[in-house]
């Protein structure tokens, strides 16, 4: 891969890339390292790299493996030492343009409460919900990104949905 080639990759995926790592990651600091990270296996496995129909899935899907193997490996080192480390930091409100003021305070904090929500969410459930309703990803393509079947897409989908939907009724 050529310079030329990873930088189309991140002007053009690059932001959509980098607010997928703050949703998943739900920390601006491990969201860079993601991010960062991303692009540079990207880089390393350039002879090897076969992009066919999706960039942007394979980005994520790459993300997504990047970042299960940090979990992987933080689980391991708190077993050992037995020290929690929070990940429980959300990304900023991205600020809406057009709103009046207090329009725009109202759908910031009703965009804040279901971020929140959905940030509960266990990462079986919010990966999915991320990539099908931020990245509009298609169930198949999160399948391909997830490595699961259609069927566990669609039933994640749905019981996050459910989730939310009870977890939010009262507050909006």
């Amino acid at each position: 891969m050529k310079q030329e080639e990873l930088e189309n990759y991140i002007y053009t995926y690059g932001k959509e890339l980098y607010s997928f790592c703050c949703c998943v990651t739900r920390n601006r600091q491990e969201a860079d390292d993601l991010y960062q990270d991303t692009f540079l296996k990207m880089y390393e496995m350039a002879d090897q790299l076969v992009i066919m129909t999706n960039p942007k899935s394979f980005l994520m899907g790459v993300a997504l493996n990047l970042y299960r193997n940090y979990k992987r490996k933080l689980s391991i080192r708190q077993r050992i030492t037995g020290v929690s480390i929070s990940m429980d930091e959300i990304a900023e409100s991205i600020p809406f343009e057009g709103l009046e003021t207090e329009d725009m305070l109202i759908s910031r904090e009703e965009c804040q409460i279901v971020r929140m929500a959905v940030a509960k969410l266990p990462d079986k459930y919010r990966i999915p919900i991320l990539l099908y309703y931020m990245e509009e990803f298609s169930q198949a393509e999160i399948a391909a990104v997830m490595q699961i079947s259609d069927s566990a897409v669609k039933t994640r989908i749905h019981r996050a949905k459910k989730i939310l939907r009870e977890r939010l009724e009262g507050l909006l």
